[in-house]
C-alpha cells in the first residue's frame, strides 16, 4: 500500500506518466479484487457463514486459555453488543459458561460474575443479527471505498492524458 500512494503521490507531484499509470493500473486490479471477493461471497455465503460460525465457535472454547483471545471476543462482544456467533448459546461450549445444571462454575450463564462476556445482560444478539441489522451501513462503506477508487483511477488517467497532450504540443511547436 505504501508503495501504492507513493507512486501515486510522486507520479501527480513529478507529472511522471509511468508511475502514475503504475498506480491507476494496481489501483484498478485491487479494485476488481475487492468485487470478486464481494461477489464470492455472496455466492457461497452459507460456507462463509459455516466457517465463521467454525472459527468463532473454536475460540468460545478457548476463551480462558489465552488473555488477548479474551480480551479480543470480549471487546469484539462488547462494541457490536453481541453474543457468540449465531446465538447465545454458542457460549454453552465454554466449560466456565455453558449453562448446564451440571456446571458447578461460578460464571455459568454469566450469572453471578459481571463481565463483558456475553453471559451477563447481553446473552440476546448475535454478530449475524449486528450484520443484518446494519447492512445498509456495510454496504455503503463498501460502495464508498469502491467509489473513491474508481475517483482515483479516473484523475490518475486524467493526469496522464494531461501529461501527454502537453508533451505533444511541445513536441510540434
Amino acid at each position: 500500500m505504501f508503495i501504492l500512494g507513493f507512486a501515486g503521490c510522486i507520479g501527480a507531484l513529478r507529472e511522471n506518466s509511468f508511475l502514475l499509470k503504475f498506480f491507476s493500473v494496481f489501483l484498478g486490479i485491487i479494485f476488481f479484487l475487492e468485487l470478486t471477493a464481494g461477489v464470492l461471497a455472496f455466492v457461497f455465503k452459507d460456507w462463509i457463514k459455516d466457517q465463521l460460525n467454525f472459527f468463532i465457535n473454536n475460540n468460545i472454547r478457548a476463551y480462558r486459555d489465552d488473555i488477548d483471545l479474551q480480551n479480543l471476543i470480549d471487546f469484539t462482544q462488547e462494541y457490536w453488543e453481541c453474543c457468540g456467533a449465531f446465538a447465545a448459546d454458542d457460549w454453552d461450549l465454554n466449560v466456565y459458561f455453558n449453562c448446564t445444571d451440571l456446571n458447578p462454575s461460578r460464571e455459568k450463564c454469566g450469572e453471578d460474575v459481571i463481565n463483558t462476556q456475553c453471559g451477563y445482560d447481553i446473552r440476546a444478539k448475535t454478530f449475524e443479527k449486528w450484520l443484518q441489522d446494519n447492512l445498509t451501513v456495510v454496504a455503503g462503506i463498501f460502495i464508498g471505498i469502491a467509489l473513491l477508487q474508481i475517483f482515483g483511477i479516473c484523475l490518475a488517467q486524467n493526469l496522464v492524458s494531461d501529461i501527454e497532450a502537453i508533451r505533444e504540443s511541445c513536441l510540434f511547436t
